[in-house]
């Protein structure tokens, strides 16, 4: 298809690209190039994010309306009040009131989570079946709740929680409505689900099929919970490869590529089962070259770990997170535009909200997030940005997010699902030098140390002064022997001695040996 001018139309081509090696699965969604989305899996390493298991209560705390369930893991995870379903409040509840008579018993209302006391719902030692919400992160055990979710192609089934949701992105009234009632008819009494964006305009046959088949996989979970040992799994998502695979494929998938034989047969047989139009789309690629180098993704996830993002127009865009919240600052950098300076701020602060987006896709930031757009003084641009950042949020990020409007302070607050680690937890730890602080001393600050630290052994151990070697770090022997030699100078003559600097590749910047000669 051409354009009236001779240009062929841009497309915006998206790739499911999966490099499945013997100690690692990585997959990367992309949209003309560009990493939207990645996810790793470590074949040492089980997540545990959707997976169930028969956990025990080890701790009710009131208090803050939390049990601690443990589910064999390092960490007990939690369970809040808010995560606990309603029929599960209402039947425990109902147990404890079996004393009262007959007639009070039927005047009892159905509890609203927030307003009943957790100790009356569980109890320490009792099993529980649970489902891993969100993965441990730093020192918090993994966030549980038996609000159940089992997640299909075109549906995400909710087996106790009966209401039927759907996708804000499925816009036509006539096909919601159909949707509604042909889930709502194939569902049993007390289930609910999802409809998720990829049923829109589909068969009948293919969503109740998807129904059906998870369903089934609900009634396999609660048959295993009765028969299994006390902190066992009982049952896990699909394969890395294929969870992707059902979430992302769509109409805008051009190619699914795979670097391993044995996985690309998995994936087009999953393919082929689930949505036969697609599977010509599984490829496999030989190596070499190496498949993430391939397509420049390697260097993409590496960028991917520094707070400075560079934008087209010469922008900029600096991400920080903390463990309370992401702040995200925009530059404009050396763009200076073409026009006024208000429509230079305004075509910046458009692409920084587009690429904000991919940003917090790509490192999988959630939680409170506050940007700092450049500040316009038009109320007509400040709401262009807002609709372009809302509009780009609802078509490519499929978590939920709220966005507020701009603030007196001209911040844009928004939240986002949080979901598993971030890009950075995944593929970094902390510093041993700077302990996470995100900086080091200067060499300077180190040499002053040592040398206070040298100052206290002499005068704490009188057997060391005579003929000493102190050994540093080669950086501070070339810093201390330059710029202060003269202190050594002076500690000689303080404590009568002779001091031999020498350095130790092993030591770093803040350490250091001293030896008696």
């Amino acid at each position: 298809m051409w354009t009236k001018s001779g240009q062929q139309p841009k497309v915006k081509m998206k790739k499911i690209i999966i490099s499945d090696n013997p100690w690692q699965t990585r997959i990367a969604v992309t949209r003309d190039k560009k990493i939207q989305n990645i996810y790793f899996a470590s074949h040492a390493i089980q997540t545990l994010e959707r997976s169930f298991f028969k956990g025990i209560i080890t701790k009710v705390l009131p208090g803050i309306q939390t049990a601690f369930v443990d589910i064999g893991q390092e960490r007990a995870g939690f369970l809040h009040i808010s995560e606990i379903d309603r029929e599960l409040a209402f039947k425990k509840v109902e147990d404890l009131s079996a004393e009262v008579s007959d007639r009070e018993t039927k005047k009892t209302r159905r509890p609203r989570r927030q307003s009943v006391d957790i100790s009356k719902i569980l109890k320490e030692n009792e099993p529980i079946l649970v489902q891993v919400s969100k993965e441990p992160i730093y020192e918090k055990g993994a966030k549980l709740t038996t609000c159940f979710t089992i997640p299909g192609r075109f549906i995400v089934l909710m087996p106790n929680i009966p209401r039927i949701g759907i996708s804000k992105k499925v816009e036509s009234r006539e096909e919601r409505s159909r949707l509604r009632e042909l889930v709502q008819k194939n569902l049993p009494t007390g289930m609910g689900a999802i409809i998720r964006t990829t049923s829109e305009n589909q068969k009948e046959k293919d969503i109740v099929q998807d129904i059906k088949f998870l369903i089934k996989t609900w009634r396999s979970i609660n048959r295993k919970f009765k028969q299994a040992e006390p902190k066992e799994r009982i049952h896990d998502d699909l394969p890395i490869a294929m969870q992707v695979v059902r979430d992302h494929l769509d109409e805008d998938v051009d190619e699914i590529i795979s670097n391993n034989k044995k996985t690309q047969k998995e994936v087009f047989q999953f393919v082929k089962n689930i949505a036969p139009e697609h599977s010509h789309k599984v490829k496999l690629h030989k190596e070499p070259p190496m498949l993430f180098e391939q397509f420049g993704l390697e260097k993409q996830i590496n960028a991917g770990l520094y707070k400075k993002v560079e934008l087209k127009s010469g922008g900029s865009l600096i991400i920080e997170t903390t463990e309370a919240m992401t702040v995200i600052d925009v530059n404009t950098g050396k763009f200076v535009g073409k026009k006024s300076m208000q429509d230079t701020i305004l075509k910046t602060n458009l692409e920084a909200a587009e690429e904000t987006v991919r940003q917090l896709r790509f490192r999988n930031i959630g939680g409170l997030i506050v940007i700092d757009f450049i500040d316009m003084t038009s109320s007509a641009h400040r709401q262009q940005l807002i609709r372009t950042f809302e509009k780009t949020l609802k078509e490519r990020d499929k978590f939920q997010s709220v966005v507020l409007k701009v603030s007196e302070f001209g911040l844009v607050q928004m939240t986002r699902k949080r979901s598993g680690k971030t890009l950075t937890q995944q593929l970094t730890h902390n510093c041993p030098t700077c302990r996470g602080s995100g900086f080091v001393k200067s060499p300077q600050t180190e040499s002053y140390s040592i040398l206070e630290s040298v100052k206290k052994d002499l005068l704490g151990d009188k057997k060391l002064r005579g003929k000493l070697e102190i050994r540093v770090s080669p950086a501070q022997l070339e810093h201390i022997t330059d710029i202060e030699y003269n202190s050594i100078l002076d500690l000689e003559k303080d404590f009568k001695s002779e001091i031999t600097l020498s350095g130790l590749a092993s030591l770093t910047a803040d350490r250091y040996k001293i030896e008696k000669k």
